[in-house]
């Protein structure tokens, strides 16, 4: 069972569409009980890192999300509120991982948002069993954190950035895998697997 944590910010559609494919059953909840309780949980996100961060405090889940034991994966915003900080509204996060979230700099040639299908490497996590490297995958998204040694995917847009992060049992994709097809499909079922 997968616990969806139901904050006001997810794309919770798509992900629950994607797990029901994979023939997985969900909750959907912000009760910290619930949450606390849950075999692993799934912390979705699209929107604002500020925002995002006051739904998840007034809910009362900043405490919960970081005492979690089970298997957890941030998807997208999900991923960058684990991490220690955002530019995005000079936002402190929940601190799972170290790393620093920053806008993409503007460059010739390289829109921001960062829109479309590009590929991982360097896969270093549970999430990637069986997977190759160079692996393509669907992003939406303007910031994205730094890599460093949680770093369990690295993609480049312009520059390097962690498209995945790993620390015990956080794990984070920058990337949608509820729209990646076969690759998220294999993402998904190894994070259920887990």
């Amino acid at each position: 069972m997968v616990t969806i944590i139901d904050y006001g910010t997810g794309n919770l559609r798509s992900v629950t569409n994607a797990l029901e494919r994979l023939g997985a059953e969900y909750t959907l909840t912000a009760d910290p009980d619930a949450i606390r309780r849950a075999e692993r949980v799934l912390l979705p996100g699209v929107g604002e890192a500020a925002t995002a961060m006051a739904q998840l405090r007034d809910k009362g889940l900043v405490d919960t999300l970081k005492s979690l034991n089970c298997p957890v994966l941030g998807i997208c915003l999900g991923m960058q509120l684990l991490c220690a900080h955002s530019e995005e509204g000079d936002t402190e996060c929940l601190g799972i991982f170290p790393n620093r979230v920053r806008r993409f700099p503007e460059q010739a040639g390289l829109k921001v948002p960062h829109v479309g299908w590009n590929s991982i490497r360097n896969l270093r996590s549970p999430l990637y069993r069986d997977m190759k490297e160079g692996e393509y995958v669907y992003y939406v998204h303007s910031y994205a954190a730094e890599v460093n040694e949680c770093t369990a995917a690295v993609t480049d847009y312009g520059e390097p950035f962690s498209g995945s992060l790993y620390k015990d049992n956080f794990f984070g994709c920058q990337f949608h895998p509820e729209k990646s097809g076969a690759a998220g499909s294999r993402i998904l079922a190894n994070f259920l697997s887990i």
